[in-house]
């Protein structure tokens, strides 16, 4: 007597409702999978797949497998996502966003609207504004990427490219802007380059418009937009090396609150702007919930990793120590500052999301005096994490200045 695969209970109500599933037999679905939050619409799931995870969301329109197996656990996926081959974990996908044959995407990572990847791409704590568009063999953990206007013009990053997010002395609090939030979400700013073969020395800021040629690792900020930079391989060395040697704490703090900054700003973006739109797609609340789970991730493991420095500082000298001993007020003020949005604004994209209009849509549709109101209420939450963070530790707002 030939058993049934498991779930297949589960795949046939799949079918049942619509879902084109061309070998019904080589699906994997585990039991804690709830078929309710997977729509009936235009889904196609080809052989090979499993799908696992009582969080997992599937959209309308959404396409797995199509050149290879998916597997996906605790996954959000949005309208018209196309997984086409590879592995993902509690990370969420938004309308028409792809990704090729082998990827490997885990906690923390949210791709926007249109977001994509070629083959074999490695993401992490990875945040993708719309458009954002990634080549082949590629490592983007840690990381937040903005820039480009549409699928034509458009942040890119080159094949073989690497964001190097782990350090000789074993830290990750190395997370790297490549643009920002308050300027990013309004789809109107010039969008970055990283050329292939290349890499980037995290933490580091990267302002739009930036062009970095093929090869280049960069190891310092760029923060002139419009700029190209070309950079050549560094002198040959050898001198002594020690691993707890924490002269460039100022610096990493910094970036560390900048990023956390960047975070309460999207986290305000999405409860107060975006959430209009999710409401108006089938399954959209869910999808929204698990966009909130992935920033709320990314807080948590920007918190987490500075801990795990701070505890390894051997208190040296007056910032180590104030470092030290006020991290956890430290984090506290800043992630959890809010500054009230415009409501003319919030009351304006909720009644543009009501009349049927989409996302992309209600962005390229603003005013400019609405483009004006967005940039000064999310560049004002971002202001507001510096201005707390300076008051606990002074000499971050030395270093803002001095940038």
């Amino acid at each position: 007597m030939q058993l049934e695969p498991r779930g297949m209970d589960q795949v046939r109500r799949l079918v049942d409702k619509g879902v084109d599933i061309p070998n019904p037999w080589t699906l994997d679905i585990g039991p804690e999978v709830n078929v309710e939050r997977i729509s009936g619409n235009g889904v196609t799931i080809h052989p090979g797949c499993r799908i696992r995870g009582a969080s997992t969301v599937i959209s309308a329109g959404v396409e797995l497998g199509r050149e290879g197996p998916v597997t996906i656990e605790d996954v959000r996926l949005g309208p018209n996502v196309a997984l086409k081959g590879g592995y993902a974990a509690k990370a969420t996908f938004l309308q028409g966003a792809n990704l090729g044959l082998g990827h490997h995407v885990r906690e923390g990572t949210l791709l926007e609207e249109e977001a994509s990847g070629a083959h074999c791409v490695g993401l992490k704590q990875t945040i993708l504004f719309p458009f954002v568009t990634l080549g082949s063999l590629i490592n983007f953990c840690d990381a937040f990427m903005a820039g480009g206007t549409s699928r034509s013009d458009h942040s890119e990053i080159g094949s073989s490219y690497i964001h190097f997010n782990f350090t000789p002395s074993g830290d990750k609090t190395t997370p790297s802007l490549f643009g920002d939030v308050p300027r990013g979400v309004l789809l109107r700013q010039r969008p970055i380059f990283l050329g292939g073969q290349g890499g980037a020395v995290g933490p580091v800021e990267v302002a739009y418009g930036t062009v970095v040629g093929a090869g280049s690792v960069i190891r310092r900020d760029v923060l002139t937009e419009d700029t190209l930079t070309l950079v050549g391989a560094p002198p040959s060395m050898n001198r002594p090396f020690a691993a707890d040697d924490y002269r460039n704490l100022v610096r990493v703090l910094a970036k560390n609150v900048g990023y956390l900054a960047q975070l309460n700003a999207l986290e305000q973006w999405y409860r107060h702007v975006r959430v209009h739109f999710f409401a108006t797609q089938e399954l959209g609340p869910l999808v929204a919930e698990g966009a909130h789970e992935v920033i709320s991730a990314a807080r948590k493991e920007r918190c987490s990793r500075l801990g795990k420095l701070v505890a390894k500082l051997p208190g040296r000298d007056q910032t180590q120590m104030v470092v030290r001993d006020r991290l956890e007020d430290l984090i506290e003020v800043v992630r959890h500052n809010e500054t009230p949005p415009d409501m003319q604004v919030v009351e304006s994209f909720a009644a543009t999301a009501e009349a049927g209009v989409g996302y992309l849509e209600a962005i390229r549709g603003l005013s400019d005096e609405q483009v004006a109101a967005v940039r000064s209420w999310l560049g004002a939450v971002v202001a507001e994490a510096w201005s707390d963070a300076a008051v606990i530790v002074p000499e971050l707002g030395r270093y803002r200045t001095q940038e």
